[in-house]
């Protein structure tokens, strides 16, 4: 990609950390409600406190929201204007929020290189399908961790049920040229593995199927995690098209290709990779990711971590400034992560 030209303000402002994330197409994760209309026993709510931990204690509350839609929009474009132009919008449900269609109805242009994903449990997908199908945004990513009613109340808590999800996924689809599905290989859907990769290759959809890494956000669930033997095994059965992916940050994936369909395995056996103060983080055994991603959560912080809240950067003093101001906040702050000296 083009590198973007740096706004001249901020003199001795080093850019280099933020030039380079943004030339690898690192994502910026915007995080527009940390609720939820399901209770997936594995959420890490992007940092803030999962909505099943909240379920079982209302003490546990996650962080109040301090950002207005024009905050979004404004972060976004500063962001943007800077390179961060791979934008993932999560949650929580990002569909469940209020500023949902005021924030993406309004998106500024990312550039010939630049994409918006929306990441849904795709339950609401059907009910905002007229507005979203009129917005900017690529592509619509659905995590789909079970297949029928018994499995989603087993991972989800809920009673939904399964054909709500499975017609938001079809409303995804009636609205948008790229849906991609999401899968976590756990105990709990292990029966469903094969149904799901047959249902996402008859409706040509793209899979990635992922390993549960152990964090904190999991422990009470460790014995639900199941490797991807398996599936790769029966993916070699189907196709010799298969490539590694290890550059980078964050979790190796083994790449298959399907009639065409492009099916990925986040595969543990290959490893993980880590930037500057990553060689030296306490947490760094535990770490799922590395550096892959900054995330804006919805009470106004910036965080290349989830695991590490002291790396978190308060912006909502800066909103009211012009977006250089902002981007070189950033752009220190994630210069001051990778040197270790945060």
């Amino acid at each position: 990609m083009t590198l973007p030209l740096l706004p001249p303000a901020a003199p001795g402002v080093d850019w280099t950390a933020l030039q380079n994330f943004a030339a690898l197409r690192g994502q910026f994760r915007v995080s527009l409600t940390p609720r939820c209309n399901l209770q997936c026993w594995f959420c890490h709510n992007e940092g803030d406190v999962p909505p099943p931990a909240t379920h079982a204690d209302r003490t546990l509350q996650p962080r109040h929201r301090e950002l207005h839609a024009d905050d979004y929009v404004s972060v976004l474009q500063a962001m943007v204007d800077v390179g961060l132009r791979r934008v993932y919008f999560t949650g929580g449900e990002p569909l469940a929020s209020p500023l949902a269609r005021p924030v993406l109805t309004r998106l500024p242009d990312p550039g010939a290189d630049g994409s918006y994903t929306l990441i849904t449990n795709g339950s609401l997908v059907r009910k905002h399908q007229d507005w979203l199908a009129a917005t900017s945004v690529d592509k619509v990513k659905v995590s789909l961790h079970y297949f029928s009613d018994a499995s989603l109340y087993e991972i989800a808590n809920s009673r939904v049920g399964i054909g709500v999800i499975l017609d938001g996924i079809e409303a995804a689809r009636e609205a948008f040229e790229r849906v991609e599905l999401n899968t976590l290989l756990q105990r709990e859907n292990a029966h469903e593995i094969l149904p799901i990769l047959d249902y996402a290759l008859e409706r040509r959809l793209p899979v990635q199927f992922i390993e549960l890494v152990d964090t904190d956000f999991n422990a009470d669930h460790r014995d639900s995690a199941i490797s991807a033997d398996s599936i790769i095994k029966h993916l070699r059965s189907l196709t010799s098209d298969e490539r590694t992916e290890i550059a980078g940050v964050g979790q190796g994936r083994r790449v298959f290709r399907v009639d065409g369909v492009e099916i990925d395995v986040i595969h543990k056996g290959l490893g993980r990779h880590h930037v500057g103060q990553c060689g030296t983080c306490p947490l760094r055994l535990q770490c799922v990711e590395g550096l892959w991603a900054l995330r804006l959560d919805h009470a106004g912080g910036i965080q290349p971590c989830l695991l590490r809240e002291d790396l978190r950067l308060d912006v909502r003093d800066l909103l009211g400034d012009s977006g250089d101001v902002l981007t070189a906040a950033v752009a220190q702050h994630l210069a001051a992560f990778t040197e270790g000296t945060l």
